[in-house]
């Protein structure tokens, strides 16, 4: 019962969003393609080889990128823990930096690195970097000090408090960043393959099926990349985090 009051209100957003295809069809048939031949077209792209080396691609691109992020914003989110200074020299360096759109990089590292994967690779990290490093930190400021005290009465050197006592504390910090920080890594990722500094990858497609007019292709793309995001965010990340922290869904502590 409970997995079906889980479900429904995904497959109801599901429909509506198919719902205004069609009536997208009703109203403009030209510019909207019908529901049919876009299913039509996914299914003849399931058999296409290049339709998989595109989606390869990009999950590879992301593969390297995102984790790449986490690991070094979460790293240096639990070393501000630990010293003052660098945490309010992290936070104005962030403040500066994430106002600017990820994909404005993009043609920098263009001109230094060339086209192909690194540039689109290193626009994911920075994309990921600052909201998992911004969780984090937030997390280390909620770390019991009682905690801390007691740490280092016991004799706690900058190592031992910073994995026994910052790791365990920021860890739900760690895993709502890396939630947050995927989907920041995915609009770049496809973003940045749509700007031209590859010629391959879902991003590369939408635009290429947009740039002739080919709208069945351009629906297709834009369904494939958010059911690629959901299936990811909601199915993978999302059971890896209630597996990580079970605890806080014992006893029925299902989210709203």
């Amino acid at each position: 019962m409970r997995s079906l009051r889980n479900v429904w209100p995904f497959l109801g957003a599901v429909a509506t969003l198919l719902a205004l295809l069609q009536l997208g069809n009703w109203l403009n048939p030209i510019i909207f393609p019908t529901l049919s031949s876009v299913f039509a077209r996914l299914g003849n792209n399931l058999g296409d080889a290049t339709f998989w080396n595109s989606l390869g691609t990009s999950l590879y691109r992301l593969g390297v990128g995102y984790p790449i992020a986490c690991v070094v914003a979460g790293f240096l989110g639990l070393v501000a823990g630990l010293y003052r200074g660098f945490a309010l020299y992290l936070r104005r360096l962030i403040a500066i930096l994430q106002s600017i759109p990820p994909i404005a990089w993009l043609p920098f590292l263009m001109i230094i690195f060339g086209f192909g994967d690194l540039p689109i690779i290193l626009i994911v990290i920075i994309a990921s970097f600052f909201p998992m490093a911004l969780s984090v930190m937030n997390g280390t400021e909620g770390v019991i000090r009682t905690h801390l005290e007691v740490a280092k009465v016991l004799g706690a050197n900058k190592g031992q408090l910073l994995r026994k006592v910052y790791l365990p504390e920021t860890f739900p910090s760690f895993i709502t960043g890396a939630q947050v920080a995927f989907g920041n890594a995915w609009r770049s990722l496809v973003a940045g393959e749509m700007v031209g500094s590859a010629m391959i990858g879902l991003g590369f497609s939408i635009n290429f099926a947009g740039d002739i007019a080919d709208m069945t292709g351009v629906i297709m793309y834009i369904i494939v990349i958010g059911v690629i995001a959901t299936i990811l965010d909601q199915v993978v990340l999302e059971q890896l985090k209630r597996r990580l922290l079970r605890w806080r869904y014992i006893g029925g502590g299902e989210e709203r």
